[in-house]
């Protein structure tokens, strides 16, 4: 068995919403077999394509039951001999979807995610290069032990790190912090450096689906109120703070008091960087909020926090054993 191909939508499978007419906006129409007969090469790739059609759906639609029913799907499909997994969905939530994967994933078999930025009607698009880039390192011995993985633009990049970094860009997927890790070149994938796995527990059910936890983002002149309404519908809060992470120090006893009865995840809303823990001491910076109870996310943008965040409550995780867990992740 070769590579187990997984389609999820987006807009690598979109098309004119009648089959001939190709003017005026997209929808999903295309299915696997159709993204695959698209690519020139992929039919030299060295191993077979097996095909799995799951909801066509746009990104913004998925949820965690989705990505985890597809874990589940993959691992089957790993479990049945297959070398590696390519799935292909919307660009919106990928980086947070392949995290969610890649905190999961218990194989050493690749898993690839993939799409476009370019819809199959316009000139330039993107798709089929992405496809078979994914494809090739799915099926590469060297991307094996690696977890999830963001290929586009032939880059290779760590879930952990990958951000979507522009609206329209083919080049939108990068990873400010650590750059690739590899790249596609002549057909092979080239990996350059290994990130560590980390793994965090897999959530119950039933538990996941009350799980709720928000991302609030500071700005200026904050206002408090919305802050406490969010808090008020929340078991876990993520703070998106400027900088190196601070908030206005009018908000800094009211986070202390949230963290008093919630975990409360600490990150930088600048898209790269890490923040602080002891170099700023005013009321609101990183010193003050973590003595007041705030958990240091690290290098973890609040998009991937929030991701583990709510995975650990969902598990049944204390504040100790949440701590720990950003102090390894971020």
């Amino acid at each position: 068995m070769g590579v187990a191909l997984f389609t999820l939508g987006g807009t690598i499978s979109m098309a004119g919403h009648t089959r001939g007419v190709e003017s005026g906006p997209v929808v999903s129409r295309l299915n696997g077999a159709d993204l695959a007969a698209a690519v020139p090469g992929l039919d030299r790739l060295g191993t077979t394509l097996d095909i799995h059609d799951i909801d066509a759906v746009p990104s913004a639609n998925l949820t965690f039951a989705h990505i985890l029913t597809l874990v589940e799907s993959a691992s089957q499909a790993v479990q049945a001999g297959a070398c590696g997994v390519v799935v292909t969905q919307g660009t919106d939530t990928l980086e947070e979807t392949a995290f969610l994967i890649d905190l999961v994933w218990p194989h050493a078999e690749p898993f690839v995610l993939t799409g476009a930025m370019r819809n199959p009607t316009l000139a330039g698009h993107d798709g089929p290069g992405n496809l078979l880039a994914a494809a090739r390192t799915a099926a590469s011995r060297a991307s094996h032990g690696l977890g999830a993985l963001v290929v586009f633009n032939d880059e290779i990049h760590a879930a952990r790190w990958v951000r979507k970094t522009h609206s329209t860009s083919t080049a939108t997927f990068a990873s400010p912090n650590t750059g690739p890790i590899g790249h596609v070149i002549e057909g092979h994938a080239r990996v350059l450096m290994a990130p560590a796995r980390r793994r965090a527990p897999y959530p119950r059910p039933e538990s996941l689906e009350r799980t709720r936890v928000a991302v609030h983002t500071v700005t200026l002149d904050e206002d408090a109120d919305l802050l406490t309404a969010i808090a008020e519908a929340s078991q876990g809060l993520v703070i998106a703070g400027f900088g190196v992470g601070h908030v206005p120090s009018k908000l800094a006893d009211l986070l202390g008091t949230v963290a008093e009865r919630m975990p409360v995840v600490l990150t930088s809303r600048t898209g790269s960087g890490s923040v602080l823990r002891h170099t700023y001491g005013a009321i609101g910076s990183e010193t003050d909020l973590q003595r007041r109870g705030l958990i240091n996310g690290g290098l973890l943008d609040p998009y991937k926090a929030r991701i583990l965040l709510r995975l650990m409550l969902a598990g049944g995780a204390d504040r100790e054993a949440i701590t720990a867990a950003f102090a390894e992740h971020g």
